[in-house]
């Protein structure tokens, strides 16, 4: 049950603004950061090859990977399943998560000898409340953004996930995929029919206090509300998105005001994750019309749609495989299709990485793709053909 405070009291006011500040400073302050190991970006193999970067060669993600207590084994199945030397890797366990937990995961990226030799999988140290139903979302994502824009220079997409996730393809044929988009495109999952979220979301005043405590806290509502902004146009979907290293930068360190000006409006709007960068896309000028309609996830939804989707098993797996997507969730912890996953698709072994062409000949600049990058490559096709922002 949420707990409602009167938005007229001096209490409500002075935790609104304390919970902004707190917001910006999780947001912004790149010099708040721990990370595991701290010894990587240096090789120890002498016969690694150098990543190559530009138009001509495979794309390079950024991978944000978040979870909670409990899920060091699935974020390590599935960092092991998405893992590339060209990508960047960051690692992210909030406040539910106990210490111990922690500094396990840092051991195990630090230890593994993947990891050590190419230097491109990180554990932030700093550890963040966080409400999926609040704007702590929003900061810790922007916090892991600004994290993968220090520690890894090149980059092309920042992608994040959660131990719910698992892929539905190779790195190589995402690479593949994605290596003739033009890379200052955005696929974000949006529509501006709020529908009964304009209501029941937007129209309502929340405060967040992950935003400005130790442990994850649920949000509490105002019994006051307000208007829908009409300064600018809101946008909603899914809070899994493929954003541009242009975009990442302007959210982060972009010169225009609406960034931030959208932070305090969404600071205090619930379920702020399915809409901040849904609204900032699409009323930026510069990126209204790089933004796609798509966010390359494959979910099952009840009848009628709940706050989440449905978990996937067995039944699902041909959906999963026609859809064209590149991720999917939610999985309870090692259902079994994720093992027929490994087998039939990603060609992994349990315990290892998943095959991707560097395995064999050292070379990270060239992927051999598989089946599964043609029903990707028309998704993109599509998606890239339709406009967004409508």
């Amino acid at each position: 049950m949420l707990q409602l405070l009167r938005r007229n009291s001096p209490i409500f006011t002075i935790i609104v603004i304390i919970s902004f500040a707190i917001f910006l400073s999780f947001a912004f302050i790149n010099s708040y950061i721990t990370l595991w190991p701290q010894n990587s970006g240096v090789s120890t193999k002498e016969n690694i090859s150098t990543l190559k970067v530009g138009p001509t060669y495979p794309p390079v993600f950024a991978y944000l990977i978040s979870g909670t207590r409990g899920d060091n084994r699935r974020i390590i199945r599935l960092l092991r399943s998405i893992y590339h030397p060209r990508n960047c890797y960051l690692l992210q366990l909030d406040a539910g998560s106990t210490e111990e937990e922690r500094t396990e995961l840092g051991k195990y990226a630090k230890n593994e000898t993947m990891f050590r030799n190419y230097g491109n999988v990180f554990v932030l140290g700093k550890v963040n409340a966080v409400d999926k139903s609040g704007s702590s979302m929003v900061a810790a994502t922007l916090h892991g953004a600004a994290v993968l824009l220090k520690t890894c220079m090149n980059w092309d997409w920042f992608i994040n996930l959660s131990s719910l996730d698992y892929p539905l393809m190779t790195q190589d044929d995402l690479l593949d995929g994605f290596m003739s988009v033009p890379r200052d495109l955005n696929f974000i999952d949006h529509t501006s029919d709020l529908g009964w979220k304009e209501d029941a979301r937007f129209d309502k005043i929340i405060v967040d206090p992950s935003l400005y405590s130790n442990q994850n806290a649920k949000h509490f509502l105002a019994t006051e509300t307000r208007k829908t902004p009409d300064a600018f146009k809101i946008f909603t979907g899914s809070p899994w998105v493929i954003l541009s290293k242009s975009f990442v930068e302007e959210c982060i360190r972009g010169t225009d005001n609406l960034p931030r000006k959208l932070l305090m409006y969404f600071t205090n709007v619930a379920y702020s994750m399915e809409a901040y960068f849904q609204t900032l896309s699409c009323n930026s000028k510069d990126f209204v019309n790089k933004t796609k309609n798509a966010d390359f996830r494959f979910f099952m939804w009840d009848n009628p749609p709940g706050l989440d989707p449905l978990f996937l098993n067995e039944s699902n797996f041909n959906k999963m495989l026609s859809s064209g997507a590149a991720f999917s969730r939610r999985f309870v912890e090692n259902e079994p299709v994720l093992d027929r996953l490994d087998k039939e698709i990603l060609k992994r072994i349990s315990g290892n990485f998943t095959y991707g062409k560097w395995q064999e000949n050292g070379d990270i600049n060239s992927v051999e793709s598989g089946p599964m990058v043609l029903k990707l490559k028309q998704l993109i096709s599509e998606v890239t053909r339709r406009r967004g922002c409508i």
